[in-house]
């Protein structure tokens, strides 16, 4: 060993909204910012995790593809980024968390929690205002990585 600290990867959930911009890429405020991020994953810069109902969410929302596309498109997202679940414990504690008003971001928070991360990439900042893991926006995380 020659006494160099390792640089330690970042770790980031991706959000339904953030992951669904990149697989179907749509035109939206952040797509140039999400792009950069998962470009990242693949290079190995940051490590992205997906909470594993987004996968059922973003089957649905892409309903009017065929099956065969809609699987190829959580393929690739799989194929990049690592998908995480959450414990009984921390899927109990988020129905006993009122504050959130959607339920489903309090899941992306207690899988961002169960994977370890440093932040919650999100397009809705706001709707994270209660999570135990910091949200980011898309343009924010890349700031506080080339910081």
């Amino acid at each position: 060993m020659n006494g160099c600290k390792q640089k330690e990867i970042l770790r980031v959930l991706i959000d339904t909204n953030v992951a669904y911009t990149f697989i179907s890429e749509r035109d939206d405020s952040f797509s140039t910012e999400i792009f950069r991020i998962m470009h990242l994953c693949v290079e190995g810069d940051i490590q992205g995790y997906l909470a594993f109902h987004s996968l059922s969410t973003i089957w649905y929302i892409c309903r009017n593809f065929d099956d065969a596309k809609r699987r190829r498109m959580l393929m690739r997202l799989c194929n990049i980024i690592t998908v995480v679940g959450a414990s009984h414990s921390q899927i109990i504690n988020a129905l006993q968390r009122s504050e959130f008003k959607d339920f489903e971001d309090c899941l992306q928070d207690k899988c961002a929690k169960e994977a370890n991360c440093d932040y919650i990439v999100t397009a809705n900042v706001k709707d994270f205002k209660h999570s135990e893991i910091p949200a980011v926006d898309p343009y924010e995380l890349l700031q506080i990585i080339s910081d």
